[in-house]
């Protein structure tokens, strides 16, 4: 019903703007007034904007398209670099779901030695939160003069980014007590940047698969175990999803190996500024824009690509 409801809100929104340059275009008929036009322009750009997030919006059929995305980031290696990058990709997503009326919860954290985060995992809330950020999953690549190099020398970083939709429960799903190892430990953030500190951290092993899921910014124990419990969900979901798209992969004979961990994005900080999806070929040299969330692009190239895919296998 909510999605329904968003749907419908979305249409009325486009009619509205479309009724509101009709009206600005009849204005201009009977007054020759330049700041009609100044505002009719605006009203053009704004109504192209949305009509092209209504396009891609169809693009999002997936199963899970339309639910919360739970992102896990974990730096690579090379020690405070690497955490460093890792932090700096948690501020660009959070800066992308500011900008696009998404809100984000921090789940857990593990903050790095000297600077940065070890890993993070976060909860991004919004409509086709998943769908947009399932284009994300992968390993990002940075160059840079390291802030951290005495010498000032170039180094290349390495993060990892997992995406998966929020689900409460899957009837195909069953998790027995009996496969659960359970630890409560106290939480771990040395300064409390990203977490509120608890005592009632929980962190939840599934033995047959050997999944970990952990949660600690919950206020309570049972809190932090239903949390995790979801992610554990979540989880199993996407490897059942994996195994089946492999299992089609196989089927229909494809060569190509399906590789969820591959290298998607590099970001050039130096010797010059480019930021480019080894996926698409999308690239530009706003490297700053990116890092302050500008990622629609990419994401919408993304969701192009696959899909044209998708026809094809069709």
């Amino acid at each position: 019903m909510k999605f329904c409801e968003y749907k419908l809100d979305k249409l009325k929104k486009l009619e509205e703007e479309i009724n509101n340059a009709t009206a600005i275009v009849e204005l201009l008929e009977d007054n020759d007034d330049n700041s009609l036009f100044d505002e009719l322009n605006i009203s053009l750009e704004s109504l192209e904007k949305n009509i092209e997030n209504a396009k891609l919006e169809t693009l999002l059929s997936g199963k899970y398209d339309n639910y919360n995305a739970i992102m896990t980031l974990h730096a690579g290696a090379g020690g405070t670099e690497a955490q460093d990058w890792t932090d700096m990709l948690y501020r660009m997503y959070s800066m992308y779901a500011e900008k696009n009326g998404f809100k984000i919860k921090v789940l857990d954290v593990l903050d790095g030695d000297e600077a940065g985060i070890k890993s993070i995992s976060f909860l991004v809330i919004g409509e086709y939160a998943y769908g947009y950020l399932k284009a994300e999953k992968g390993v990002h690549r940075l160059v840079r003069i390291s802030p951290f190099d005495a010498n000032a020398r170039r180094h290349t970083s390495f993060a990892s980014v997992e995406v998966m939709p929020e689900i409460e429960e899957v009837p195909d799903i069953v998790i027995r007590p009996e496969d659960l190892k359970i630890d409560t430990y106290r939480s771990s953030g040395a300064g409390g940047q990203h977490v509120n500190k608890t005592e009632s951290a929980i962190r939840i092993t599934h033995i047959p698969t050997g999944i970990i899921v952990a949660c600690q910014t919950e206020r309570s124990q049972i809190q932090n175990r239903e949390t995790a419990m979801k992610m554990l969900y979540s989880k199993l979901v996407e490897k059942q999803e994996i195994e089946e798209m492999e299992k089609l992969a196989s089927i229909r004979g494809d060569i190509k190996k399906i590789e969820w961990g591959s290298q998607i994005r590099s970001y050039v900080f130096c010797p010059y500024t480019l930021v480019k999806d080894h996926r698409t070929g999308y690239e530009t040299s706003d490297v700053q824009g990116v890092m302050n969330g500008d990622i629609q692009e990419f994401i919408n190239e993304y969701l192009k690509r696959t899909s044209v895919k998708g026809d094809k296998n069709g």
